[in-house]
């Protein structure tokens, strides 16, 4: 319950921030005969731009406010809340137009004041971010070089936005909306200097080296880190955190990855890592001793937030990773409840971590169900894709006993929580792991 009201309050603070500028422009002076579309229009302008801010605020990574719904979640909200703003924002002048089409002759060059481009230039700028991140991998954006311009077009976006409401002037004359507009500008710069500069300065006092970088099956790579001159963090396990890998936490080249390691053992942190991008095939050419930047622990997927009398965890490919921090925890805890894993990949061979899977059976009270799209000629086990008759056959009843942990690509992600909860496991007992970024 304590995860609940907490997220209940964070909620209420988004709310306040997003009507904080329609409340204070209550308290103004409103133009006569100006009409509800027209006063419509203005308010949606209003509320996208505090929305925007907000935008900001669900990327910093606070833990406080994240910590109720999980890092993941927040981010993903952050994608859909930033598609309602743009709708907002781009009714507001579409609105305008249609009530008064004489407005349209400002577009001719010449005739527009200066804030009426700005509010122009700005809804582009948010349109460039929303293509530019739904559709980066097709478009073939390296990572680091969008991460960097998300940042400067967002900042570039924001901030005219706020010169188009501070040019129009009407809505901005009075001392209360003076001191809105002002506060808000302040704490979103605060928040810039924070996330940019503070927090990497901190990041820099603590930082870690490469000890090892090993081979796992599927094209996977565990990277050691340890700590240099501190104590590192302790973390639950299934939790990630972010890594810049030979670069200054200044420079906006991080990754998030989960840990794979034991949260028993925080002398040294594991990130397994599988080939997938530009960034992730160069892990196995990392030299030991190479410096690396740590900023974690974050998520709320792990059953140490979940306690049960039994778990039941679903893998598919590296999905694998915060699962097998969560089964080294329990085995160098010498946890004896009943645990089920099952484990999707493609072929037997490429299959990661099988070796140590069979090994944690020793010490865990562990049954793992692999299935394999496409099994050697003598496998013998569960072979396709993970089905609801599957599941339904391995899970013992009562499976509303039981908490689930799934992990691994989101279309597997969203079937495997449809399929349990179909077969009667209530949907605050799955939990789910949607990070999709690099």
């Amino acid at each position: 319950m304590k995860y609940v009201f907490s997220g209940l309050f964070w909620i209420g603070v988004y709310l306040a921030l997003v009507m904080a500028p329609l409340l204070v422009l209550l308290l103004g002076p409103m133009p006569a005969g100006s009409g509800f579309w027209w006063d419509f229009s203005l308010a949606l302008g209003f509320a996208g731009t505090a929305m925007m801010g907000t935008l900001f605020l669900q990327t910093a990574r606070f833990r406080r406010p994240s910590a109720p719904f999980g890092i993941d979640i927040v981010y993903y909200f952050h994608r859909q809340s930033a598609l309602v703003t743009f709708v907002f924002i781009l009714l507001h002048p579409l609105l305008l137009l249609v009530l008064e089409p004489t407005l349209w002759a400002l577009f001719r060059p010449g005739l527009a004041p200066w804030h009426f481009w700005a509010g122009v230039a700005s809804l582009l700028g948010l349109f460039l971010l929303l293509i530019s991140s739904l559709w980066r991998k097709p478009l073939g954006i390296d990572y680091d070089r969008w991460r960097l311009g998300h940042a400067v077009l967002a900042v570039l976006t924001l901030g005219l936005a706020i010169a188009h409401i501070v040019g129009v002037g009407h809505y901005v004359a009075t001392p209360w909306t003076k001191i809105l507009w002002g506060a808000i500008s302040l704490s979103w710069l605060l928040l810039l200097v924070t996330v940019r500069l503070i927090r990497p300065a901190m990041l820099l006092r603590h930082p870690y080296r490469v000890t090892g970088v090993s081979a796992e099956r599927g094209d996977a790579w565990t990277l050691q880190v340890a700590p240099e001159g501190h104590d590192g963090f302790n973390f639950l396990p299934g939790q990630f955190a972010w890594i810049s890998l030979g670069a200054s936490p200044f420079a906006l080249k991080e990754h998030p990855f989960s840990i794979a390691s034991s949260a028993a053992k925080t002398a040294e942190l594991h990130f397994t890592i599988k080939e997938l991008g530009d960034f992730t095939r160069r892990i196995k050419e990392v030299e030991i001793g190479t410096p690396v930047y740590v900023d974690g622990p974050y998520g709320c997927f792990s059953p140490d937030r979940q306690p049960a009398s039994r778990y039941v965890f679903v893998a598919g490919g590296i999905g694998i990773a915060p699962i097998m921090s969560m089964l080294r925890t329990l085995a160098d805890r010498g946890d004896r409840r009943p645990l089920l894993l099952f484990y999707a990949y493609n072929t037997w061979d490429r299959t990661t971590f099988r070796e140590e899977l069979e090994m944690l059976r020793e010490r865990l009270d562990l049954q793992v169900v692999f299935i394999l799209n496409d099994p050697p000629p003598d496998w013998q086990g569960e072979v396709g894709l993970l089905t609801k008759e599957l599941l339904g056959r391995h899970v013992p009843p009562p499976r509303a006993a039981a908490e689930y942990f799934i992990c691994g690509p989101v279309a597997m992600i969203h079937l495997v929580e449809k399929y349990l909860h179909e077969l009667g496991v209530p949907l605050g007992q799955l939990h789910s792991e949607l990070f999709d970024l690099v």
